[in-house]
């Protein structure tokens, strides 16, 4: 098989889809991968790195696109790269088709079949999703803590304060892996954490696991509660495949200080907050009601090395897989990798991204190879 690497054109995106040594392993089992010129340089990975491990460098997107069979990326498909797409190419990258009606309905013409890394389920776990929430949800507090000092707008409030004056106070809304991570951040920093959550369960995981932080049971109730006296706020909140609930209402927003922080890690599924909408690394924060806004769509890509290693320890076993054996043998080897199919042969196959565009889903197994 043919496994093309272009390079991330998304504003500020520096990850890359494939390692050297990925390269390496992949063309030792026969495959063939062509990469684009300064693909990896945004991680530190040099074209030589990639001429050593194998690799076919190439000049342009159009290049990779053509020849591949397999296009492995990070973020989902630019302006100009969904027209480089063809009838029964695999794609396989990050997605988040539930916001994104146009891209859907590129992807459906096109004729792709993409699958997306974020809604492959194992056993109710993400784990291609898992890393970048890691990275997220630590990211999350540090940027937060950030943006609320006073010459960048902020209250200038100092997280974990010092002796003498209270600690900041950070709501996290949402305990799965990037909501943890968050609140493993806030207090290292030896911030006042409460992290709201449905799952009473997984309260009792958090509550034995981060001794210092708080758990509290997520209603509008104890949101509205917390929100006056909140200083950092972090929309942590997950609904695999679909859009983000909306908890943060403009009104309720109006509760929140002035110079207090958002910051919505739940914007790539279309963010937890009605207020957000997505930004950018080069042009990260806006104000809505006197709140600090952070709603950059791929926080990941701020640190795009231990990202991209972090990305591929996950993704090249699947990798790999597919290309030794196609899709349809590597679903069967790895049953979980059907439930990241999103759109194939014209049809969305993922029912959250229907339902979130009001549109019919088709099993994968019900589609003619």
């Amino acid at each position: 098989m043919i496994i093309g690497i272009p390079r991330e054109i998304k504003d500020s995106e520096h990850r890359v889809g494939l390692l050297p040594s990925g390269v390496y392993q992949l063309i030792q089992r026969g495959h063939r991968v062509v990469v684009e010129k300064s693909a990896g340089a945004g991680s530190y990975y040099l074209d030589e790195d990639y001429t050593e491990a194998g690799a076919e460098l190439v000049d342009s997107p159009t290049a990779v696109f053509e020849q591949a069979d397999l296009i492995v990326k990070v973020k989902e498909p630019q302006p100009g790269e969904t027209q480089l797409l063809r009838k029964g190419q695999l794609l396989f990258t990050y997605l988040h088709l539930a916001p994104a009606r146009e891209l859907t309905l590129e992807l459906i013409a096109s004729g792709v079949t993409a699958i997306a890394f974020e809604t492959i389920n194992l056993n109710g776990r993400l784990p291609l999703l898992e890393p970048m929430s890691e990275i997220a949800g630590r990211m999350s507090v540090l940027v937060g803590g950030y943006f609320l000092a006073k010459h960048h707008g902020g209250s200038g409030i100092l997280l974990g304060g010092v002796p003498g004056v209270l600690p900041g106070k950070v709501v996290v809304l949402g305990g799965g892996v990037s909501g943890i991570n968050a609140a493993r951040m806030g207090t290292g920093l030896g911030a006042d954490v409460t992290i709201l959550e449905v799952d009473v369960e997984r309260m009792r995981f958090l509550d034995i696991t981060l001794h210092t932080a708080h758990t509290l049971y997520s209603d509008h109730a104890h949101i509205m509660e917390l929100l006056p006296r909140v200083d950092l706020l972090i929309g942590a909140v997950l609904v695999p495949g679909a859009k983000a609930p909306k908890l943060i209402t403009r009104e309720m927003l109006r509760c929140m200080r002035p110079g207090s922080v958002l910051v919505d890690i739940a914007i790539d599924q279309g963010g937890c907050a009605e207020t957000s909408r997505p930004t950018t690394h080069r042009d990260p924060v806006y104000v809505e009601e006197g709140v600090s806004h952070y709603c950059v769509a791929n926080m990941p890509g701020a640190y795009a090395r231990t990202a991209t290693q972090a990305l591929a320890n996950v993704t090249f076993p699947y990798v790999e897989l597919i290309a030794d054996r196609g899709l349809t043998a590597a679903c069967e080897a790895k049953p979980e990798l059907k439930s990241g199919i999103n759109v194939m042969a014209g049809q969305v196959t993922c029912p959250a991204v229907a339902e979130s565009h009001d549109m019919e889903w088709t099993d994968p197994d019900k589609i003619p190879g």
